[in-house]
């Protein structure tokens, strides 16, 4: 089943939170996450460069951090919600209010911007959506061992049953996880994923890209 881009909030199973974005793309699958000192790119790979003259959503700041929570989305509202986060709103106001300026994608799909939050620390995190019929942002408890997730088609709103097995040592790990691991493993189309995971002195950020 393809379901387009995908964020997940969890814990592993050792109790560590984390926030996952994988890209799966039947458009423009050559695209990598990067680090850039110290947030996680999409950016098109060498050679495909030329792909942002055709669609300017597909490179973008994927995943930041800030003060104690680690953000993930896909697309360009990363920025504004991690922007409103550092300013002090609470993080429901900062994820309705971007994704409600910004809206959905005005590409060929409509495509839904998406996002995802947790804290360092805590057994809540958050998940957001917004599409052409609604905006949903909604808080979800965070359970040892578990990831739910959220997609820009099919699995297109916050629900209970959206979950998956999860566990990684690691935020390189936990990135692979969302391209090959539990519920994910079916998801066609992957092309590159991110990734935090909580530590004691913060997060740790890793990546992962599909061989072509």
């Amino acid at each position: 089943m393809y379901v387009g881009r995908i964020v997940g909030v969890g814990k592993n199973a050792a109790g560590a939170n984390t926030v996952m974005y994988r890209v799966s793309s039947r458009s423009f699958p050559n695209r990598q996450a990067v680090d850039n000192n110290g947030t996680l790119a999409v950016v098109p790979r060498p050679g495909f460069e030329a792909d942002l003259n055709k669609n300017p959503y597909i490179a973008y700041n994927a995943l930041r951090l800030v003060d104690d929570w680690a953000i993930a989305t896909n697309g360009s509202h990363t920025d504004p919600i991690a922007e409103k986060v550092a300013l002090g709103l609470p993080m429901r106001e900062a994820m309705a209010l971007s994704l409600l300026a910004l809206d959905y994608e005005k590409d060929d799909f409509n495509t839904p911007r998406i996002a995802a939050a947790v804290p360092r620390l805590g057994d809540f995190g958050w998940l957001a959506i917004v599409r052409k019929d609604a905006l949903v942002v909604r808080e979800v408890r965070l359970e040892a061992g578990l990831v739910q997730y959220i997609a820009t088609y099919e699995a297109d709103d916050v629900r209970d049953n959206q979950v998956s097995a999860f566990d990684a040592s690691s935020a390189a790990g936990a990135a692979e996880f969302a391209v090959s691991g539990g519920a994910f493993t079916d998801l066609e189309k992957p092309v590159t994923s991110a990734a935090a995971l909580a530590n004691d002195a913060g997060f740790a950020l890793g990546t992962f890209i599909v061989e072509t």
